[in-house]
């Protein structure tokens, strides 16, 4: 309680001791239009450093009919004073969220309301780096607002830096099917000792990390890991096994053909930046976090710890493989059709709800809810997502894709016209 007054009173201070000199006409007419708006840049360093509405937006309107005369915010608006910041994010994964679901096979499928109307994919995803056609194309399409990537974190008009340090800023973004990693850092050990040293019943000196501090190492906004989203990566394991099922999870991905060769989505992989693609790129990574890890553990420890995690995504690696495997079986018994539109003859990982059957359903929800629990779960130090939301549910549902597997063959069997016909996809 004495922290929040503290910071009303210094917040009440500021307010009093600066005028309101950035485009009084402005302040004005949204004091009554849009009021909070108003208080949130009150309160916020741009007020007290003189930053004015036209600074950002760049002309003037005069009623909601003419809205589009003031400059659309983006990414680059904020790098004109924040530089070196800009820079960084625009190094990091973060600035090719929007890249990455473009890239997607699928999301010109999606309602325009969940993809650019930012009901969805296009919620999250709004975030990254857009160029000015797009900006305009969005506009012309009636999506004008939510362009900007730094407030994602930092969010309009208060555009707070001690808001962006806290894990809750991550939140909205970094949680739910395919990448729960709110609910496992919160739920871990780190993330309980966290939120009570923030609610005040432990001190606020307690050591434990938060996502920035991990993923954002001293404020650099150039966020990156070492697995990346897909948890592939090149040069292949020595393990000989491990090595044969990543090929397949990587020719499910498309970005290998069949015999092995790189194909025109591995471009798309390289460009979003979901993979670690040499092996210095993976070590520089993984060096990184271990030197948060020795903040407070043993470098042994969190080497050892690690490398656990590594050992599970193998582990997990051998499940999907071999459910990838029993459904490209299917495609070649004539028994299951595939899908028009597959470059070769593997289910393609990347159609998401739009895979045609539910056998292929059980296979997207493998990889891309239970594969990324099991794994994340163990690098986010949450026993119960890596055991049983991640590799306990892989095991059912290569199960459950074998029992499916052999139902269909045995209609094959019994029925050979109706199965022919469902193959030929008449």
């Amino acid at each position: 309680m004495q922290t929040v007054l503290r910071i009303a009173f210094v917040a009440t201070t500021l307010l009093l001791a600066s005028p309101l000199v950035a485009d009084d006409d402005c302040v004005d007419c949204h004091r009554d239009e849009t009021r909070n708006i108003v208080n949130d840049w009150q309160i916020s360093r741009h007020h007290t450093e003189n930053v004015s509405c036209s600074d950002c937006h760049k002309g003037r309107h005069k009623s909601a009919d003419d809205v589009h005369r003031l400059r659309t915010v983006t990414a680059d608006t904020c790098a004109k004073c924040h530089e070196e910041k800009f820079e960084q994010f625009s190094r990091g994964k973060h600035a090719l969220a929007w890249a990455a679901v473009e890239s997607m096979p699928t999301t010109h499928a999606l309602p325009m309301a969940l993809s650019h109307g930012m009901k969805g994919c296009g919620g999250c995803h709004k975030l990254g780096l857009k160029s000015e056609e797009v900006v305009e194309q969005l506009k012309a399409e009636g999506s004008m607002f939510g362009h900007a990537s730094c407030d994602a974190c930092h969010t309009r008009h208060t555009f707070s830096v001690v808001e962006a340090q806290q894990p809750q800023a991550c939140q909205t973004c970094h949680m739910g099917f395919d990448h729960p990693q709110w609910e496992m850092w919160s739920s871990s050990k780190h993330g309980v000792r966290f939120l009570l040293a923030q609610n005040g019943t432990l001190p606020d000196t307690t050591p434990a990390p938060t996502c920035q501090t991990c993923h954002m190492i001293d404020g650099d906004h150039e966020v990156r890991t070492a697995w990346g989203f897909l948890a592939v990566r090149l040069p292949l394991p020595e393990d000989e096994q491990w090595a044969a099922d990543q090929v397949t999870i990587l020719q499910a991905l498309g970005v290998l053909d069949p015999d092995g060769n790189p194909t025109a989505r591995l471009d798309v992989v390289k460009a979003a930046d979901v993979a670690r693609l040499t092996q210095e790129d993976f070590d520089r990574e993984r060096d990184k976090m271990i030197g948060v890890c020795e903040d407070c553990h043993s470098g042994n420890f969190a080497r050892a710890e690690l490398a656990k995690a590594d050992d599970l995504i193998r582990e997990a690696d051998h499940l999907l493989a071999e459910a990838i495997r029993e459904i490209t079986a299917l495609y070649e018994e004539g028994i299951l059709a595939q899908p028009e539109g597959y470059a070769h003859a593997f289910p393609d990982l990347l159609t998401f709800h739009d895979a045609p059957t539910s056998i292929e359903q059980t296979l997207f929800e493998m990889h891309l809810k239970h594969r990324m629990r099991a794994f994340q779960g163990a690098f986010h130090a949450n026993p119960d997502y890596a055991l049983w939301y991640g590799w306990s549910e892989m095991v059912r549902d290569l199960q459950h894709i074998r029992e499916q597997a052999k139902e269909l063959r045995r209609h094959a069997e019994h029925h050979p016209e109706e199965s022919q016909a469902a193959a030929a996809g008449s």
